[in-house]
């Protein structure tokens, strides 16, 4: 991995290379991780009037959900440490009306925020993409008043979501680079190891931590759909790609699609994904 100053810089860069891509593909996203949004919603336990922190937030999608659940008694402060991205989240707010949110760039490993200023927490596929994920963990834990729930939303094993293998293998071998590590920290799969998300939560501090799995299958008409979506919005495989000359790319993509094609269906393409809901009390 690179050190952790240049891997947050190329981070961030990737993220905003792709805000406008995830933003357009917001209503796809949505239905995809619905089920699983409002689980996170729950377990964090977040309710009207509350001052809720989304952490590595984004196009801000489950920023609104939050929003309105706190209600105009509540706040919600929605971070990115791509400050393109939380433009969107910021837009997206103003054009439904939710005056309770803030937008505000910041490294989650390091929250500009003093301590116990939060009744709750949540992160949706963002933490397994930092450096030192205990140290996201520890400074949630700081921020949050005694009592207050975090819930981290996240990608399970490799096994569980053949989709993101396929891709990454794919890219992988027409950029004549060997896979590493999965569990690698700041990769898509990093958080998935067994037991590992609790252990960071029970090392900050955290009592109660439970994970549950969650099925989240991307369902769309065909895998070509499912790789426009792709191609528009997934930073980490369109860095990859992103280095291969014309034809050497457009053989990757059509391999890629022969392969994901295995989950057509009679009623359309479904991609397994499991992802897991991490929460634990203050």
């Amino acid at each position: 991995m690179l050190a952790q100053p240049d891997f947050k810089s190329a981070m961030t860069t990737q993220w905003n290379a792709a805000a406008h891509g995830w933003n357009a593909n917001g209503a796809i996203i949505r239905q995809w991780l619905r089920e699983s949004t409002d689980a996170m919603i729950h377990m964090a336990a977040i309710r009207a009037g509350m001052n809720v922190l989304d952490v590595a937030a984004g196009a801000g999608d489950q920023t609104l959900d939050i929003a309105a659940k706190v209600g105009s008694a509540g706040h919600v402060v929605a971070t990115d440490i791509a400050p393109y991205i939380l433009e969107f989240a910021a837009h997206n707010a103003a054009q439904v009306g939710h005056n309770n949110i803030e937008t505000i760039v910041a490294d989650g490993e390091n929250l500009p925020f003093d301590d116990a200023s939060f009744d709750a927490a949540i992160s949706r596929l963002g933490l397994m993409f930092f450096p030192d994920p205990q140290r996201g963990v520890n400074e949630i834990y700081r921020v949050l008043k005694p009592g207050g729930r975090f819930c981290a939303m996240v990608f399970s094993s490799p096994q569980t979501n053949p989709c993101l293998g396929i891709m990454m293998s794919t890219a992988l071998k027409y950029a004549g680079l060997t896979p590493g590590d999965p569990y690698r920290a700041g990769g898509l799969l990093s958080l998935g190891k067994p037991h590992h998300i609790n252990t960071l939560f029970e090392q900050a501090g955290f009592k109660d931590s439970v994970t549950t799995r969650v099925s989240a299958p991307f369902r769309l008409p065909s895998a070509h759909h499912y790789l426009e979506f792709v191609r528009g919005s997934a930073a980490p495989i369109l860095q990859i790609m992103a280095k291969l000359d014309e034809a050497s790319r457009a053989s990757a993509w059509a391999e890629m699609e022969a392969k994901l094609s295995a989950f057509n269906s009679e009623n359309g393409w479904a991609g397994p994904n499991e992802l897991l809901l991490t929460t634990g009390v203050k």
